[in-house]
């Protein structure tokens, strides 16, 4: 029995475990990456280990989310960076270099190999071959450190492209078209394996646009085939020594199987609030629109801008629309300047965002009161963009950059004659923005700005936890609930007593206070708690206020890994019915937990309030116990070194 391609790159990194889906493994990790936004911490945490050189193949440290600098705070933070950076061995992207994944996948992503990155869309290395995985900054620390990287064996699930994408429809239709199909919980274990004739037509941009959005899927992580477009990419970057052929084996065996006919695909839309929310958009119909918003490590590559600036040239934007465009990196900035396409999409009334994360992380560029906005981004979460009130629908550039000129949605294929972009034969390559680290041994004054804290540790599980529930949420709760990540707090990122005080406030303005003034307690929520971003922020604000453990109907698979390595106890109802019979305020308590938590997945929750038990399940490995044990991974990694 052959295997695919996603079960050969893992054999080749396989340290411990049995690749049988369920199972427990560890994997060797190549590369790294962090951004600004969870890098600091990642960065505190490695620090913590007292490890003094990473030992990956390559670690890169990318500032692309905090560049708005309206305090003291990000440009601390960044400088922290640089300098730990520098001493510990991490290659520096610096501000203006661009989105970390967009110039990972043009400077140093490499087929065949593993990458782990504090940010849940690292997958779209998947777009070259790479096996590359979102995680939480401690798993990044750790893989930093030389340590494996543990996960459970996935399902593959193998779609089959076939066929042809029709003028007017993209990558970003595909994907969408997967998301609609899937939905947003419909990955979650699985990693994602593209297949077939269709895929040969795609460029390793359109790969990746795909490969990103697999996050909204729950997906693991998701991946293409090693091919002759992958080597034309990885030689038009002057990078062909780095590529590698990579295919699953003729008679590989899949999970699950799905089949898109690219041919019959039409421009499609996510409309609010979720990214499976999918419908074609000549169907949505013509709503008015205020904003377009373009770029974000979906859809800012190189090809994406010359299509959106062949459909503005000679046009100008609707005078009721705000039109605002970030380059994906400073290579495509570069190249985009230098061939006239950023004038005219100056000359046709588009602002022109620095190299960066900006609007798709609510940094900067909130729409207006109710306003309708499109994007080419990855989430249109409610409140992510900044606005409570906006209607945020997620498109392709075509149709983000067409309905930007009519000022109401528009299907572009009404529009005309689409535009042609041919891939380049050379990419315009300079790393100058890119400071490697300092020499092996060489003294490095790493700097600390006042703004970064200790972050919060947890203590040795006692035998008995009880406390009362302090919040009860509904199903697909986000880490933008759990963390809010608007522009005025993202610089409070290493700060983690600060950010304590707007833990899942989108929810109930009240819950800190009232967990402060309960010394903690419990979470309930429904299912697929905590999906959405990798940041570990959202399970280190609660530790901050006490939480314990958090019962749920199902988990998002990064936010339950930084749950159990923050050592909170993250446990789903046996039966879902019970959901109901527990309410906020409700006092429960489990005993003998150590003792249950060792001899099984099965816990007895008592609910004193409503003299009722609830068993629930605890989906833990052997090492996770001791984990949670011991009160989180760094607790557990440091009594392993001892």
């Amino acid at each position: 029995m052959g295997l695919n391609l996603a079960q050969k790159i893992i054999k080749e990194h396989l340290i411990s475990g049995e690749m049988v889906e369920g199972k427990e493994i560890a994997i060797r990790i190549d590369q790294t990456l962090t951004q600004d936004s969870t890098g600091t911490m990642a960065y505190l945490q490695f620090e913590a280990m007292g490890i003094p050189r990473v030992k990956t193949k390559k670690s890169v440290a990318y500032i692309d989310h905090n560049t708005l600098q309206a305090g003291f705070e990000n440009a601390d933070d960044h400088k922290y960076i640089q300098t730990v950076a520098a001493k510990h061995g991490v290659y520096f992207s610096r501000p203006g270099n661009g989105i970390c994944h967009q110039v990972h996948l043009e400077r140093f992503g490499v087929p065949g190999m593993t990458l782990l990155g504090s940010d849940s869309h690292t997958p779209t290395a998947g777009g070259l071959g790479m096996l590359a995985i979102g995680a939480g900054g401690l798993d990044v620390a750790v893989a930093m450190g030389g340590g494996p990287y543990y996960l459970t064996m996935p399902k593959v699930c193998k779609v089959t492209l076939k066929g042809k994408l029709r003028p007017w429809v993209s990558a970003k239709d595909i994907i969408l078209e997967v998301l609609r199909i899937m939905t947003v919980k419909g990955g979650v274990g699985k990693i994602i394996e593209y297949a077939g004739d269709g895929i040969k037509s795609l460029t390793v941009p359109e790969r990746a646009t795909i490969t990103n959005m697999g996050a909204e899927l729950g997906a693991t992580t998701s991946i293409f085939p090693s091919d002759e477009v992958t080597r034309e990419f990885l030689k038009a970057q002057g990078r062909e020594e780095d590529w590698v052929e990579l295919k699953p084996d003729p008679d590989a065996v899949y999970d699950e199987e799905l089949e898109i006919d690219l041919s019959s695909l039409e421009p499609l839309a996510a409309k609010p609030h979720s990214p499976d929310n999918v419908e074609k958009v000549k169907d949505i119909g013509k709503i008015k629109v205020d904003q377009v918003a373009i770029g974000s490590c979906t859809n800012s590559s190189f090809m994406d801008m010359m299509k959106v600036a062949k459909i503005l040239k000679g046009k100008t934007v609707h005078p009721d629309v705000s039109l605002v465009i970030a380059p994906g990196s400073k290579q495509v900035l570069t190249m985009i300047a230098k061939n006239g396409a950023l004038a005219d999409m100056v000359a046709a009334g588009a602002r022109i965002l620095e190299s960066a994360c900006g609007p798709c992380i609510g940094m900067g560029q909130a729409p207006k009161t109710n306003a309708v906005s499109l994007r080419t981004f990855n989430r249109n979460f409610e409140g992510r963009s900044g606005t409570k009130s906006a209607q945020v629908y997620l498109v392709s550039p075509e149709v983000a950059a067409v309905s930007a000129i009519t000022g109401v949605l528009t299907n572009p294929e009404e529009f005309g004659e689409a535009p042609q972009v041919e891939m380049p034969s050379e990419f315009i390559a300079d790393d100058n923005m890119i400071v490697p680290p300092a020499p092996e041994g060489e003294e490095v004054e790493v700097v600390r700005g006042p703004n970064i804290k200790p972050f919060p540790l947890n203590k040795e599980l006692e035998n008995e936890i009880g406390g009362k529930i302090l919040i009860k949420v509904e199903d697909n709760i986000t880490t933008d609930h759990i963390m809010p990540s608007n522009a005025k707090l993202l610089p409070y990122r290493s700060n983690v007593p600060y950010l304590a005080e707007y833990c899942l406030t989108p929810c109930d303005p009240d819950f800190p206070k009232r967990a402060k003034e309960n010394n903690g307690g419990f979470i309930v929520g429904g299912s697929n708690y905590g999906q959405g971003s990798s940041r570990e922020h959202a399970a280190l604000a609660p530790l901050q206020l006490g939480v314990k453990g958090v019962i749920a109907k199902s988990f998002a698979r990064i936010h339950m890994a930084n749950l159990i390595n923050s050592g909170i106890i993250p446990m789903t109802f046996e039966n879902e019915g019970d959901y109901d019979e527990i309410d906020m305020g409700d006092e429960i308590v489990i005993e003998n937990i150590i003792d249950q938590i060792k001899s099984g997945s099965r816990l007895i929750v008592k609910n004193k309030t409503k003299n009722k038990d609830i068993p629930v399940n605890v989906s833990l490995s052997e090492r996770q116990v001791e984990i949670i044990l011991a009160g989180g991974l760094i607790n557990y990694t440091k009594k392993q070194s001892k």
